[in-house]
């Protein structure tokens, strides 16, 4: 079923050109060059590199220009918001990191005992530096929006536990968007020795090696939806779906008074309540209204693959497949019918649930064969 994934990809996708001035996208912002070279710079003065990825894309969230100068550093891989990646594929990643003689850790930054863990790691591999030098420098470095700021600003909530009390200190800027950070500053945690941490932008390569990996990016929050297009960042994601036959996983999913809450004079809820790091929490029922949402279109997909007779292998039938759902959709999230608009809302919902991980945890890269390198 991988087959018909990669063709559809290429017939469908395949004009986009992942590269900083070909195809139909540019998404390779001028500050992005500058960044690079400010951290390639600050880099050779690191102590210790904390490379922050994201769970769900351990491999497509690599910055590959930056790994040559990491190979010699003392360096912890984190592999942040662990909430959304698949438990049960975890521990071949955790297999994979060791057998390439790599510190890592999966991480949620939101959460303080998990960022504790990381910090008693790096201060286990900067215990011999700890004690020969008066200052020392923590580097954090990453593709945008995998959480480097979020989880600095834990770093500063817990500091004081961990290292000597500090005066006041600044907060990263957090936002849900790639490209909030786009100067690298720095912040104290410690005395004696001294201890600094460097929040860095969030840089990606000039040219993406490949399609799925810079869709992969795209539907991760790394890659602004306005450069790729939301409709073709949800052709994706259904397509990973339809290939994998996630929604045949959701044949049991308990159904329960749709009609009743989903009444014509029930407010529509807002996707952006879903996005992680809002003040303020969705009152009762508008979670409960969410979660009927996410049981509908859980059970459309579900419906729809599995009446699906064509040949998932098939790139033709694949979208076709994804052309029915895409219409099943809108029906479930009572988008009304307009041509011109009707897709991309779909879109904009739908991939609102998937990095919610209301759809569930997910880990899209395959385990690199170990053997084989």
């Amino acid at each position: 079923m991988v087959v018909g994934l990669k063709k559809v990809m290429k017939k469908g996708l395949g004009e986009m050109g992942f590269n900083k001035g070909g195809g139909n996208i540019n998404w390779f912002p001028g500050h992005m060059a500058a960044a690079t070279r400010a951290i390639r710079d600050r880099l050779k003065l690191a102590d210790l590199v904390i490379e922050v990825r994201d769970s769900r894309i351990p491999i497509s969230s690599t910055n590959r220009d930056l790994q040559p100068m990491l190979t010699n550093k003392r360096r912890i891989i984190a592999l942040n918001k662990k909430d959304l990646a698949n438990p049960n594929i975890m521990h071949r990643w955790s297999h994979y990191f060791e057998s390439c003689k790599q510190d890592f850790l999966a991480i949620n930054a939101h959460s303080k005992s998990s960022v504790q863990k990381l910090l008693e790691l790096a201060e286990f591999k900067l215990k011999e530096a700890i004690t020969k030098e008066p200052t020392l420098l923590i580097m954090v470095v990453g593709v945008p929006n995998v959480g480097k700021s979020s989880l600095i600003n834990s770093i500063h909530q817990i500091a004081a536990t961990r290292f000597p009390v500090q005066k006041k200190k600044k907060r990263a800027t957090v936002g849900p968007l790639p490209g909030v950070t786009q100067d690298i500053a720095g912040y104290k945690i410690a005395n004696q020795p001294s201890i600094y941490v460097l929040d860095t932008p969030g840089v990606l390569v000039p040219s993406i090696p490949d399609i799925e990996t810079g869709l992969k990016l795209a539907l991760t929050g790394s890659v602004k939806d306005s450069v790729v297009g939301e409709e073709r960042i949800a052709q994706y994601l259904l397509a990973v779906l339809n290939c994998r036959s996630t929604p045949l996983h959701w044949r049991h999913i308990n159904t329960r008074g749709l009609e009743e809450n989903n009444s014509n004079d029930k407010n529509e809820y807002n996707v952006k309540d879903l996005l992680r790091n809002r003040r303020k929490p969705p009152n009762l029922s508008d979670v409960h209204y969410i979660e009927d949402v996410v049981t509908e279109v859980q059970r459309t997909l579900y419906v729809t693959l599995s009446e699906f007779d064509g040949d998932l292998d098939n790139e033709n039938d694949l979208e076709v497949l994804i052309a029915q759902q895409f219409e099943a959709l809108q029906k479930a999230l009572k988008i009304p019918n307009k041509a011109s608009e009707a897709r991309t809302m779909v879109s904009k919902k739908f991939l609102t649930l998937f990095r919610a991980g209301k759809l569930g945890p997910f880990i899209l890269d395959e385990v690199p064969d170990v053997s084989a390198s």
